[in-house]
């Protein structure tokens, strides 16, 4: 009987401690059947997860403090939905490998530290990416997929946001990645991130502009193939919803010493279409890319075109179908996934040359 009651008092304990904290738990299961060719390569059909929105669980949580200030934390898993295991590239590894912070806010603004993904890389609390109807969704039509240049999630960062200034926000962030060049923790000698960025979004206009650079020194991160310089990228974008369609626009310019150095535009547009929503967008890039062997073509170039179809089936399930194609030339001509894919690797995907098809279904709890 003593036993039951310290149990009843403990659990009582915690839902009083849970519901002071508005603690949540939430989620997103994405799955769906992949059909796509990579050039020189056989057509797969495969279950994919993760194609639209990653497949992810987490619990998040805000505490008042008083006075206008409160403090809250995002713990943030990744997963394949097909296999069920946390093997999703984001999160092998780790226990909470897609986001995992702290954060104050108030009056001043917002502050964060822990792991999350950067300004530009379209994905946690903190990213700034606008003006591109497909997000970093839909494989080859990705914002942020492999011609272009992205900067994912870093560890160890701080991250601080501004109040909102009728409809514009500041953000600055900076990361120092541990264990850099030959194991080392010298500061000198670590992985850096470093980005600034500016958010508005008033009335029909939603746009951004953001820059940042990245050292990349260790080697596990760097193969041995490509440069340690570091890398920067600036992206822009810039939205109008018009009511019956929105069209949007975006760029990116990105360069690296002995490394890429590239312009992408992208216009795309999302409408309204029978109770959905059509997105859809033709995007060009060109420059050079100087971690090709030398005695080739280092100019590049590549296009894809990209349509989607996203139907609620209820506020919290969507029917999605997706086409792409891709194409690319001069040095990236004959290129399946990455200057220095091997053609028998299994992941080769067209994100360079090659269709996509998709249909798939993505429930958020």
């Amino acid at each position: 009987m003593k036993k039951s009651l310290i149990a009843l008092a403990v659990m009582g304990a915690s839902t009083v401690a849970f519901a002071a904290s508005n603690v949540t738990l939430y989620g997103v299961i994405d799955t769906g059947v992949l059909v796509q060719k990579a050039k020189h390569q056989d057509t797969t059909v495969s279950l994919n997860s993760g194609f639209v929105s990653g497949s992810r669980w987490g619990i998040k949580g805000v505490e008042d403090l008083g006075n206008g200030y409160n403090v809250g934390f995002v713990l943030e898993e990744g997963y394949d939905s097909d296999t069920g295991a946390n093997t999703a590239s984001n999160s092998a590894g780790k226990v909470f490998g897609r986001e995992s912070q702290l954060y104050v806010q108030g009056g001043f603004g917002k502050l964060g530290f822990g792991r999350f993904g950067t300004l530009g890389s379209g994905v946690g609390s903190y990213h700034m990416l606008t003006g591109w109807a497909l997000t970093t969704s839909y494989g080859l039509s990705s914002w942020t997929s492999e011609i272009g240049t992205s900067f994912s999630r870093v560890d160890n960062a701080v991250v601080y946001v501004t109040p909102n200034f009728d409809g514009l926000m500041l953000s600055a962030m900076y990361s120092n990645q541990t264990s850099g060049e030959d194991g080392a923790t010298k500061w000198s000698k670590n992985n850096h991130y470093y980005g600034i960025g500016a958010k508005y979004s008033a009335n029909a206009i939603t746009s951004s502009l953001i820059f940042e650079a990245k050292q990349n020194r260790t080697p596990a991160v760097v193969p041995a193939s490509q440069n340690k310089n570091t890398q920067y990228a600036i992206n822009f974008g810039f939205e109008y919803n018009l009511g019956s369609i929105t069209p949007m626009f975006a760029y990116q310019y990105a360069w690296q010493d002995e490394g890429k150095k590239t312009n992408m535009f992208g216009l795309s547009a999302k409408v309204p279409v029978a109770g959905g929503d059509v997105l859809a967008g033709a995007r060009y890039l060109f420059g050079k890319d100087k971690n090709l062997p030398a005695t080739g073509d280092q100019d590049v170039n590549s296009w894809n075109i990209g349509v989607a179809y996203v139907y609620p089936l209820s506020k919290r399930t969507k029917l999605n179908a997706y086409a792409g194609y891709a194409d690319s030339g001069k040095g990236w001509k004959d290129v399946s996934y990455k200057a220095f894919k091997k053609v028998e690797d299994a992941n080769i995907t067209p994100v360079y040359n090659g269709y996509q098809l998709y249909v798939g279904m993505v429930h958020t709890f």
